[in-house]
C-alpha cells in the first residue's frame, strides 16, 4: 500500500522515482544485524506483555518494532513496481551505496534515504523524509555533500573518518565521543590513526577489535553495480495487471486502485519541471547542521 500510494504522490509532484533493493549485507555488518535481532526479540517480549495487560497503545508501538521485511515482501514490491512501470535496481550489497553510485553518475538527481551512511558513500545529494506520509507535514531535508564538506572544512576522507568515529553499521562508536568532540578530534588529528594514537583511552575506551580500516575501505570502495551499465526507464503502467494483483489477490478497493493508476499514467508522461515545489517545503538552512551530522 505504501509503495503504491507514495509512488503516485511522488509522480504527481513531478518526481520520477527509481527504487533500489538491498543485496547481501557485508560481513562487517553482522554485529549491527545481531543487535537489531536482539531489539526485535525484546520488542516481541514487550508486545506479549502489552497484549496480556490490554495496553493498546503499547501493542501498536511494539507491533511496529517487530515487523521484519522478508524476501516475499521484497518480491511482491518488485512485482508491483514492474506493473506500475516504475524502474528498480537490485544492489549486490548495500542499497545506500548503489543509490550513491547512481547519483554520482548522474543517473538520478539524488539518493533518498533515512540512512546518513548514504552521504558517507559519497552521494552528491541526500534527501531525507522523502516517503513520510503527507499527514505528518514533515519537510524534506535536501543535504548537499559539497556544502557539508565546505562547512566542516573536511576532505571526503576526513568526513568518512568522522562518520566512523561517530558509529556506523560497520563500527561501534567510542563511548563518550559525541558529534562536537568528534569534529574537534578530526580537526586536530586529521585521521583516525592519529586519533587512536593520541586518545586518552581511559576516558574514551576504544572498542575491542575496532575495525575502522575495513569500514573506511567499505565506504570508499563499496560493492556496487556499474551505474553506467544500468538503464533506468519509466513505462506506461499495466492497468489490468495492477488491478489483478492489488484487487483480486490483495483485496484493495478497485475504484481507488483504478483512480491511482490513472493518476500515475497521466503524470509519468508529464514534464517534471515546474512542479517540484509542490512536494518540497523550503525552510531556512541551519548554519550549525554540518557539525551535527
Amino acid at each position: 500500500m505504501g509503495i503504491f500510494y507514495r509512488t503516485i504522490r511522488m509522480v504527481e509532484s513531478g518526481i520520477k522515482p527509481c527504487y533500489v533493493f538491498d543485496g547481501k549485507p557485508p560481513t562487517l555488518k553482522s554485529g549491527e544485524l545481531a543487535k537489531r535481532l536482539e531489539r526485535k526479540k525484546e520488542a516481541n517480549k514487550k508486545l506479549e506483555e502489552a497484549q496480556e495487560n490490554g495496553d493498546t497503545s503499547n501493542v501498536d508501538k511494539y507491533s511496529r518494532q517487530t515487523v521484519r521485511v522478508t524476501k516475499e515482501h521484497n518480491d511482491e514490491c518488485k512485482k508491483l513496481l514492474n506493473l506500475m512501470g516504475i524502474p528498480y535496481v537490485e544492489a549486490p550489497c548495500e542499497a545506500e551505496a548503489q543509490c550513491a553510485a547512481l547519483a554520482k553518475a548522474g543517473k538520478v538527481y539524488a539518493a533518498a534515504s533515512e540512512d546518513m551512511d548514504t552521504l558517507t558513500f559519497s552521494t552528491p545529494v541526500l534527501l531525507r523524509h522523502m516517503t513520510y506520509s503527507e499527514a505528518k507535514k514533515v519537510p524534506i531535508n535536501e543535504i548537499h555533500l559539497n556544502k557539508v564538506l565546505e562547512g566542516l572544512q573536511f576532505s571526503m576522507d576526513q568526513f568518512i573518518d568522522l562518520c566512523i568515529l561517530l558509529g556506523c553499521d560497520y563500527c561501534e562508536s567510542i563511548k563518550g565521543i559525541g558529534p562536537h568532540r568528534a569534529v574537534e578530534l578530526i580537526k586536530k588529528y586529521k585521521t583516525l590513526e592519529s586519533i587512536v594514537n593520541n586518545l586518552d583511552t581511559k576516558k574514551y575506551p576504544i572498542p575491542e577489535d575496532w575495525r575502522y580500516n575495513e569500514a573506511r575501505e567499505l565506504f570508499r570502495n563499496p560493492e556496487v553495480l556499474d551505474p553506467n551499465g544500468i538503464e533506468i526507464k519509466w513505462k506506461d503502467p499495466d492497468v489490468d495487471g495492477v488491478v489483478e494483483f492489488l484487487v483480486r489477490e490483495k483485496g484493495f478497493n478497485e475504484d481507488r486502485v483504478r483512480k491511482g493508476v490513472e493518476k500515475l499514467s497521466k503524470n509519468l508522461k508529464a514534464a517534471t519541471q515546474g512542479r517540484l515545489d509542490s512536494f518540497f517545503t523550503q525552510v531556512p538552512s541551519n548554519a550549525n547542521v554540518p557539525a551535527k551530522l
